[in-house]
């Protein structure tokens, strides 16, 4: 997913173009191997540690399990929602079905490539500039929801410590929710009042400019760019409370198909400790060890359960097998399939974003 480096106003015929096949044909076809040695590879994994729960599996609640697939389902919703309000704010009206095809299209990346999350954030940037987002947009929309998502999770982690009679002071939980309100705010003095930005701005490209030993207004004139970009940002209460609902549905929503999937094999979790399993899994899971926090996630989903939900071992290794067949390996086959159907076909534009995207960071 690179750019080929030829210079915008001069493209040259690609080989594709002229008949043959590109210089680097084979590599889907290797990614596709290694997407289905990952999703064999995970099968082979579980299925040893779940003979010992066989019986909890041959007497699934069905009902349970289809529970548990809605929930995933609008968990993603949530997320695309929250993307789609965030682009709102910008000025960039995108449909709902196209901010969910682009999370589970960047879902799938993320979770099955080797470092996919760098895939999932340049996929996401691509589409987000496609659908008329600046750059400054782009970026600000994924950062913001990286803030959002990581706040809620957060959020997630107090409560479970909180629920389960944990000592949490006073102090640390006013600075979490204070520091949630303080990026809010700060996004929107700074898109409504861009003039208070500006002067700090060019004192610290001068200061740059300095230590480079580069003119002092070297660069100046992309900072009143950048700002007046900044200006059609406006995340009003509104939108700023639409986008907290829909990160609180896709944190709750997904919570929820852990605990559907602990009902689905006759299990009774303890909220409290489910609400810390889910927390610290996704919180491991986003270590990039490996895709999909294979092998590690899954331990940690079954010692959470088992530690903390008051599940039987049986139960848990079930259990996390259940959430994890629908969260992860059903994400990602619905994922790649919306992407081959929506996402597939190269564009025109797809080497300016990804040349874009590479001087940008996040």
């Amino acid at each position: 997913m690179t750019a080929d480096g030829e210079p915008a106003g001069q493209p040259a015929p690609s080989p594709a173009a002229e008949g043959g096949r590109g210089k680097f044909w084979w590599i889907k076809w290797v990614l596709g191997v290694a997407l289905l040695a990952l999703l064999i590879g995970e099968g082979v994994y579980l299925w040893p540690r779940l003979h010992e729960s066989w019986r909890k599996l041959s007497d699934i609640h069905w009902g349970w399990v289809v529970a548990c697939i809605w929930l995933q389902a609008l968990s993603m919703s949530g997320f695309g929602r929250v993307q789609k309000q965030l682009l709102n704010a910008g000025g960039v009206a995108v449909s709902q079905r196209r901010s969910v095809a682009v999370v589970y299209g960047a879902t799938a990346m993320s979770v099955t490539l080797p470092a996919g999350q760098v895939f999932s954030t340049a996929f996401t940037y691509r589409q987000t500039r496609r659908f008329g987002a600046s750059p400054i947009i782009a970026s600000w929309q994924l950062v913001f929801s990286g803030v959002v998502a990581a706040a809620g999770l957060a959020l997630l982690g107090v409560g479970g410590t909180l629920l389960s009679g944990g000592s949490i002071g006073p102090f640390k939980l006013i600075l979490s929710v204070a520091g949630v309100v303080a990026v809010v705010w700060g996004g929107n003095y700074v898109s409504r009042n861009p003039g208070s930005l500006e002067a700090l701005l060019r004192k610290a490209l001068g200061l740059v400019n300095r230590l480079r030993r580069r003119p002092a207004g070297h660069g100046a004139n992309k900072i009143g760019d950048v700002l007046a970009q900044l200006e059609s940002v406006d995340l009003g209460k509104r939108d700023g409370g639409l986008v907290a609902v829909w990160a609180l549905v896709h944190r709750f929503a997904d919570v929820a198909c852990l605990g559907a999937a602990c009902y689905a094999v006759g299990g009774d979790p303890r909220l409290a400790g489910l609400l810390l399993a889910f927390a610290i899994g996704k919180a491991v899971g986003s270590i990039p060890f490996a895709p999909g926090g294979i092998v590690y996630v899954d331990a940690t989903l079954i010692y959470g359960l088992t530690a903390a939900a008051g599940l039987p071992a049986a139960q848990a290794v079930a259990a996390a097998f259940v959430y994890r067949l629908v969260s992860f390996i059903l994400v990602a086959i619905v994922g790649w399939i919306v992407f081959l159907f929506l996402f597939r076909t190269p564009q025109d534009d797809d080497a300016e974003f990804e040349k874009e995207f590479s001087q940008r960071r996040f």
